[in-house]
């Protein structure tokens, strides 16, 4: 089967369109998808990179254009979401332990879905535990695993991968040597897999 990394940080807004809809074009398309979480704002803050910060005009834009983009999909988003997210790290360090224990995606799904939807803040409660137990884990248990040291680990050393891949942003999809940045890629990125064989 054909295959894609998905890169993702829960934290990135557009990163939501993503996560939302990938699952089902996968199992159209007949493609195999690797999600890899990764710190985008480490990435962000090296590069001084801040896309949105002190820039109301294109905040604005932003939650529109998402608006928008949900709706074309079929996806409910009640907008704006809180953002940023306080801790990122945290999230996405509980996502890298569920895809490692195969819960992963139902995880990233249900967290997002909360914060876009509810306007819960992905990372801390409500959100972060009522999510585990939707989808049948122990929150203490999860969060003890999520913040030892071989997890914390595991996502830096998963955010300078993405960083030696070229990765700026988030979602970003990565087709053997190719990088494509932004929800609106995904398409080229499947395109690109089929066209070449990989």
């Amino acid at each position: 089967m054909a295959s894609i990394n998905f890169w993702f940080s829960i934290g990135s807004t557009y990163s939501y369109l993503t996560v939302m809809r990938l699952p089902a074009v996968a199992e159209a398309q007949g493609i195999e998808i690797g999600w890899r979480p990764f710190d985008v704002r480490r990435i962000m803050k090296a590069q001084n990179n801040t896309p949105f910060v002190g820039k109301p005009e294109k905040t604005a834009y932003m939650w529109r254009d998402i608006e928008r983009r949900a709706a074309g999909y079929g996806i409910e988003a009640a907008l704006p979401a809180p953002y940023p997210i306080a801790n990122l790290a945290l999230a996405n360090q509980v996502a890298l332990l569920g895809l490692r224990e195969g819960w992963g995606v139902d995880y990233v799904q249900a967290t997002y879905r909360r914060w876009f939807q509810d306007g819960q803040p992905a990372g801390e409660a409500p959100n972060l535990p009522d999510s585990l137990r939707e989808i049948g884990q122990d929150p203490d248990a999860v969060l003890a695993r999520a913040e030892s040291p071989e997890i914390v680990a595991a996502l830096e050393a998963e955010t300078e991968t993405a960083r030696d891949l070229g990765i700026f942003g988030a979602p970003s999809f990565v087709v053997g040597h190719e990088l494509f940045w932004g929800d609106d890629r995904l398409e080229d990125a499947i395109g690109w897999l089929r066209r070449h064989r990989l």
